[in-house]
């Protein structure tokens, strides 16, 4: 405001103040916008005049008042459109637009589109990184059987960027049902996980794989190529059609058996335990085992490196196998190597499940699983719809699990945080370590300033090319979660 101006003052605008009736200013009489529908008419002057103008300003009065509730009407159903179920909420506009991959709150990338979206859908009704990934991998043990499932053994590890610590969970000691039958695990791990670091009940993350289950999902590609690949003994009725053929792409399937199981885990959370195991052994005929698999939950493995601290699982993973060949790498000064190693020839390589994710802040999740062959041991629980993992001598160690998480400074809320997790390859620890070797040498190809106003997809553009199976990379860097993957489009992320 201009200094030599002085204050200007406005006089509120009344619609109808009845003291004000008889006031006058200037000789003229002021009149109410809109005035009270059921006020008697003047009764002086002409009481036809008078009558005619009492119906004009009631009529106006009700058209405004329909106007009003009109444009009411409207701006409530935008605003509910807008909102709609759960899985569309579409969040408010930021004032600027980002790459696929990049965003504000969190994100999830998983090998299927559905559970993807399931996990997506968890974070925006308010649960965190592990409430998001263990719904999940369930979702994943229901629509990719082949790969993961109740039936699998799983491995985690969660970085709180609140506390700067890092946990790992493994899946307890091998036990089996019968010679090359594994005992089911999946289920109390995830639990135990949940329990320690979720914030959703845990009934509302067995809601969307639960539906899935009994009402049917379809066959996406990853899925059918292991069916046509494996063919259908001891997987009918469950995967094929009424004629014993595999099911295609985009057909139906359901699993209402083991709709049944999750609905009763959710209820009652002892089914992850022995009730569980003793409906298996039932079904195969076989004893219940007498002693139960525990699964922990320990500190992360750590690795100061002047970029920051590693974090990966411990043995029997594959995890300090990882740590030392990143540690003999960079103490032999090879870390900026560009030819790809030839990967070791390993026959019969176990088929991993990858997920991860992750909010802007740096909380990260990753969760890696396996059956240790395409659909395990091919043996399903008929009662419960399980299918067991394939045990064999090499089982006990699980050089399939390899998640590494490098923070650049633990102590800072605001750091980058790098997650990394591959699966299908014959060295995951290989594969992982030329990953990360290569971000250490050259994190980025353009300056951070200008990063942090473009907003480019992460600091890892393309993390590996020597990767031979499938890595997922997720990242907190700006302000923003971001998630790629190698190959580019493998496997589906959301975020919101």
């Amino acid at each position: 405001m201009d200094p030599e101006v002085g204050p200007m003052h406005y006089q509120e605008l009344l619609l109808w103040e009845a003291d004000l009736d008889s006031e006058e200013e200037d000789g003229e009489t002021s009149e109410p916008l809109v005035p009270h529908p059921w006020r008697p008419p003047d009764s002086s002057g002409n009481k036809v005049g008078g009558l005619l103008g009492a119906w004009a300003r009631l009529f106006a009065a009700l058209l405004l008042l329909a106007v009003g509730f009109s444009l009411a009407v409207r701006q409530f159903q935008m605003r509910g459109g807008s909102t709609g179920s759960l899985g569309s909420v579409v969040p408010p506009p930021t004032g600027h637009s980002h790459h696929p991959g990049v965003y504000h709150h969190g994100a999830i990338i998983s090998p299927a589109a559905s559970c993807s979206s399931l996990g997506r859908e968890l974070l925006v009704a308010g649960g965190n990184v592990v409430d998001a990934g263990v719904g999940a991998a369930l979702c994943l043990s229901v629509v990719h059987p082949h790969s993961t499932g109740l039936g699998a053994m799983f491995w985690g590890l969660f970085y709180n960027s609140s506390s700067g610590n890092a946990t790992a969970l493994t899946s307890g000691s091998v036990q089996t049902l019968a010679p090359g039958l594994g005992l089911p695990t999946a289920l109390p791990a995830l639990h135990l996980l949940h329990t320690h670091f979720g914030i959703l009940p845990w009934p509302h993350l067995l809601e969307g794989p639960t539906t899935l289950a009994r009402e049917g999902f379809l066959v996406d590609a990853p899925l059918a190529r292991a069916l046509a690949a494996h063919g259908t003994k001891d997987l009918c009725p469950l995967l094929c059609h009424a004629d014993g053929t595999p099911l295609g792409p985009g057909t139906h399937a359901a699993n209402p058996k083991l709709a049944d199981v999750l609905q009763r885990a959710a209820l009652s959370p002892t089914l992850t335990g022995n009730v569980l195991w003793s409906l298996v052994a039932n079904d195969l005929g076989l004893e219940a085992p007498s002693a139960e698999p525990m699964p922990t939950l320990e500190p992360a493995l750590q690795l100061s490196l002047p970029q920051g601290i590693l974090f990966s699982t411990p043995g029997p993973s594959a995890g300090p196998e990882l740590l030392d060949l990143l540690k003999a790498a960079l103490h032999s000064g090879r870390s900026n190597s560009d030819p790809c190693p030839p990967p070791p020839q390993i026959p019969g390589s176990p088929v991993s499940s990858v997920l991860a994710t992750i909010d802007s802040s740096g909380s990260v999740l990753l969760l890696i699983s396996s059956l240790n062959s395409s659909f395990g041991s091919g043996r399903l629980s008929p009662s419960t719809g399980v299918l067991l993992s394939k045990l064999v001598a090499s089982s006990a160690t699980s050089t399939w699990a390899c998640p590494l998480i490098l923070c650049s400074s633990p102590n800072d809320t605001e750091a980058d945080v790098l997650g990394l997790v591959v699966s299908g390859a014959p060295s995951v620890a290989r594969a992982t370590t030329n990953a990360l070797l290569r971000h250490l040498v050259a994190p980025q190809t353009q300056p951070r300033h200008q990063h942090q106003h473009q907003h480019q997809q992460g600091p890892i553009e393309n993390p590996s090319t020597c990767v031979q199976g499938t890595l997922l990379q997720v990242t907190a860097h700006t302000e923003h979660a971001h998630v790629s993957s190698v190959p580019h489009g493998c496997c589906p992320f959301q975020g919101f």
